[in-house]
């Protein structure tokens, strides 16, 4: 459904380091660096058909979160979705809402964690039992 997710950030290097730590947990590798004409750095990782990116604003305004916004990471285990979450925390993020683990509900059983970047996005490890 979707081809990219673009989040801004107020310091590219320090969310360079964060994001390379959490999305190596899922096996994206290195982003390509683009400096567009206004000289705004974004970085760009692909992996499975999908890209994440990360921006400085293009308009000068500092970065913020979306409020009520998450963005959600598939995971392949329990296991990957805590070692998102303990990646995350080492490396910048925090940990929020209940701690990582299964939660029964009506969507079925789903193993979650969440965790907010160094600059308060929003973002979701899940794994689906099949």
């Amino acid at each position: 459904m979707f081809s990219h997710v673009m989040v801004g950030t107020n310091d590219i290097e320090r969310s360079k380091r964060f994001y390379d730590a959490v999305l190596g947990v899922l096996g994206a590798g290195e982003p390509f660096r683009n400096v567009n004409a206004t000289g705004q750095v974004r970085l760009f990782y692909r992996h499975d058909g999908s890209s994440f990116c990360l921006t400085e604003p293009i308009n000068g305004e500092p970065a913020s979160p979306g409020n009520g916004g998450t963005l959600g990471f598939k995971c392949s285990s329990p296991e990957q979705v805590q070692q998102f979450h303990d990646v995350a925390v080492a490396h910048g993020g925090t940990s929020i809402e209940e701690p990582p683990g299964l939660r029964e509900g009506k969507m079925g059983a789903l193993h979650l964690a969440y965790v907010r970047d160094p600059d308060g996005n929003k973002l979701c490890a899940l794994y689906r039992p099949k």
